[in-house]
This record gives structure tokens, sequence and C-alpha cells, in this order.
């Protein structure tokens, strides 16, 4: 993601083991989806492929669920933890938005 500035942040303090975990239900998830276009290539029932999506959409909450813990473990405790208001509000305003964004 590019915030503004134009520049990609990188992230902080990232948990190897919590990385590992990501990158293997990720490498999971594109395969479930390459089977979601087959299935769609195939013309399958309409029904039997929503089935088959209700996992990925679920693995994909689990990343985020992952990605959230990091966030908050190290970034968001390190700008709330500064004692600037302005930086606090900043990552204040930035969880309430991931925490909205993820209950769509």
């Amino acid at each position: 993601m590019v915030h503004k500035g134009g520049t990609a942040k990188k992230a902080v303090g990232v948990d190897p083991e919590i990385k590992e975990a990501n990158q293997k239900r990720l490498r999971r998830i594109e395969g479930q989806v390459r089977g979601l276009q087959k299935m769609v290539e195939d013309d399958r029932y309409c029904a039997d492929v929503m089935v088959q999506i209700a996992p990925v959409q679920e693995a994909l909450r689990g990343v985020a669920r992952n990605l959230m813990k990091n966030h908050m473990r190290h970034c968001a405790a390190k700008a709330i933890g500064r004692g600037k208001s302005a930086e606090k509000e900043a990552m204040y305003e930035e969880l309430l938005g991931l925490m909205e964004l993820q209950q769509r």
C-alpha cells in the first residue's frame, strides 16, 4: 500500500512465525483460488462454486487477523507509546479504519 507522500511503508518488528504462517496460508489460498477459476471455467454449478468461496474468505480473514495482531503489537504500540498526540491520534484512526474494513 502506498501512503501519503507516495512511498510504501515497511512493517516494523514482523514476528517471523506470523510471517511464515501468513505465507503458508496465502500459498494455500492461491491454490484454492486457482481451483475456483477452474470451476468457473468448467461451468460448475453456481452454488458449488459459492460454497468453495467461503473457506477462501475465512482463510483471508485469518491472514488479516494475524497482520492486525502484529500491527498492534509493534507498529501501533510504538506509535501510541511515543507520546506525540498527533501520531497517537493518527494511529487510533488507522486502527479504527482497519477494524471497519475487516467488518465488511
